[in-house]
């Protein structure tokens, strides 16, 4: 049987980081930077078809994440 407790942690973890993620995502928005509008994020639109494709802005959100993930990683360690 697993630890409870211990997959009790990581959900409350993950959670909070989704938290922290929402709430930078919304001050970005909030301060106007061009988070989804970025050169290179393809949109297109026929008709009353559109796509959205936010591949700069993925690119972007990805990199920061690792530094970020690797930082705490590095805390945690010590």
């Amino acid at each position: 049987m697993p630890d409870v407790s211990g997959i009790g942690k990581w959900i409350v973890v993950v959670g909070l980081g989704l938290v922290v993620v929402g709430a930078l995502v919304w001050v970005a928005g909030r301060f106007g930077l061009p988070l989804g509008r970025l050169p290179g994020d393809i949109s297109f639109q026929r008709g009353n078809f559109s796509a959205y494709f936010p591949c700069a802005t993925s690119i972007i959100v990805s990199i920061v994440l690792t530094v970020l993930l690797n930082l705490a990683l590095r805390l945690f360690r010590r």
